[in-house]
């Protein structure tokens, strides 16, 4: 049998108290528990409890303790099953207490990965450029399942997506490098593509903004890739080879057919002289 000599408040933690005992032996530390537990078991000076009472009491309060922490992760954000999952068996809580923990949590409305689904999109459409595609994998990768996912993004409209899409393509339309007008759209597009956003919609969004094509950038780009190219295949071929090769890289970097033949006409000329 064992009597509690003594309870105390602990002082870095008003909702926990320490709990002294004697086992026959004089007062020693016996444990420490949470507030609710100490109320519903109704510990106190003088109480004796048996070995088995003890260990269920201790028990209880490690099933506390996982609750706190969970209630602590969800006060940052909401979080999907999973997250909480993962982040329990991370404290190194035992499997049952993350088990009922979590079972709580559901019940009370508290972890709802259909609501996390919603919320999660709303919040990242509103601060990143990140499309479906990328906000689905993303999700998954939450534990989230498909039809909670699918049921969000329908949420993010093809209208929102294009409007979002033109904005920033706008932005990036006066910001080209030594490369054609084509290839800096192509550029543009893979990476709304890495970003989540479906071919459709990107074209959709591409049609809507003018990418202004002055003829003099246009050349001076060319002959920027063209030098490069040359030094790349000069060594290697010669004529008719050597201005196949020219045109076909060109031409895949965006360039029109007729600046193309203007461009190596004018270096065949300055090699002639």
């Amino acid at each position: 049998m064992i009597k509690i000599t003594k309870v105390s408040v602990q002082k870095r933690s008003k909702e926990r108290y320490n709990i002294f005992i004697d086992r026959g032996q004089g007062e020693e530390y016996g444990f420490s528990v949470d507030e609710d537990i100490l109320i519903k078991i109704g510990l106190r000076k003088g109480l004796e409890i048996e070995e088995d009472e003890l260990k269920e009491i201790l028990d209880k309060d490690e099933e506390k303790k996982t609750h706190h922490l969970a209630l602590h992760f969800l006060s940052y954000r909401m979080r999907s099953v999973k997250e909480m999952m993962e982040y329990l068996q991370k404290k190194e809580r035992e499997s049952k207490h993350i088990d009922t923990v979590v079972k709580r949590l559901l019940d009370q409305n508290l972890l709802n990965d259909e609501m996390f689904a919603a919320s999660y999109i709303e919040s990242k459409k509103l601060t990143l450029l990140k499309g479906p595609l990328k906000l689905k994998q993303e999700l998954s990768q939450k534990g989230v399942g498909q039809a909670h996912i699918e049921t969000a993004l329908e949420g993010f409209t093809e209208d929102e997506q294009i409007d979002k899409l033109i904005k920033w393509i706008a932005k990036k339309e006066s910001r080209k490098p030594k490369q054609s007008v084509s290839a800096y759209k192509q550029k543009l597009a893979g990476q709304l593509m890495n970003k989540g956003f479906t071919h459709s919609i990107i074209e959709q969004a591409m049609r809507e903004v003018t990418f202004e094509v002055d003829n003099e950038e246009e050349w001076e780009a060319l002959t920027y890739q063209a030098s490069k190219l040359k030094r790349k295949y000069s060594s290697k071929y010669e004529g008719y080879e050597y201005l196949q090769r020219m045109k076909q890289a060109l031409y895949q970097k965006g360039f029109p057919i007729e600046m193309i033949n203007e461009y190596l006409s004018r270096e065949n000329e300055d090699d002639m002289d």
